[in-house]
């Protein structure tokens, strides 16, 4: 029974894991790039792909800590304090 729950729970993540998407590494130096010019930086680890964006974890800037959501263009759509 427990091995049948944590199988059912395993395949519910999956879909999730199939969205993520890896970011170019291209894409990562001009993120960190933009983020520099802001006096901000973030791990590449925190950098993921989010369809027509990307999603920024734990970005520490001079002001504080934020989440950042880019557009395709790498412009900030959200930037949510910490």
């Amino acid at each position: 029974m427990i091995k049948t729950v944590l199988f059912a729970g395993a395949l519910a993540l999956l879909p999730a894991a199939a969205l993520a998407q890896e970011v170019p590494a291209d894409v990562v130096t001009r993120i960190q790039a933009m983020l520099a010019d802001q006096q901000c930086e973030v791990d590449a680890d925190n950098i993921e792909a989010d369809g027509d964006g990307y999603e920024l974890d734990d970005v520490f800037c001079a002001d504080g800590q934020y989440d950042i959501d880019l557009d395709a263009n790498l412009a900030i759509v959200n930037k949510k304090a910490e």
